[in-house]
């Protein structure tokens, strides 16, 4: 049975290779010792017996610059100026000012959060 070939798309048929494979059995040892030396020869993972290492996922370009570059850079606000210098300082911080001018408008109309508890917590059940 000759080997066909197309001249014009250079394909092979390669039915012919695995009526040769079910004719001649090789050893495993050798197919192994083939594969190894494969996997040195192409610089990858000599793995027989098909076990699962995460080389798919190693090879991957790592993702944590990508990330990274994706937020914007943390800029100085007021509340981190007031924590560096301290009440020695004298700054006005416009979104804290309407928060509070906010909580006192729902205070007026008493729709704020209700008040925390003072003093000791109240016994619930009988103590044994």
């Amino acid at each position: 049975m000759p080997l066909n070939v197309n001249s014009t798309s250079k394909k092979v048929d390669w039915n012919i290779f695995h009526v040769i494979h079910a004719k001649m059995s090789v050893p495993r040892a050798r197919i192994l010792d083939l594969m190894k030396a494969q996997c040195q020869l192409f610089a990858t993972t000599f793995n027989p017996e098909g076990v699962r290492m995460g080389n798919k996922v190693l090879r991957q370009r790592l993702k944590g610059p990508a990330v990274a570059a994706y937020y914007p850079r943390k800029t100085a606000t007021i509340k981190d100026i007031k924590r560096e210098f301290g009440p020695t300082l004298a700054t006005w911080d416009e979104a804290e000012e309407d928060r509070f001018e906010y909580i006192d408008e729902l205070k007026l109309r008493g729709k704020s959060a209700p008040k925390k508890k003072k003093g000791p917590p109240a016994p619930t059940g009988k103590k044994r």
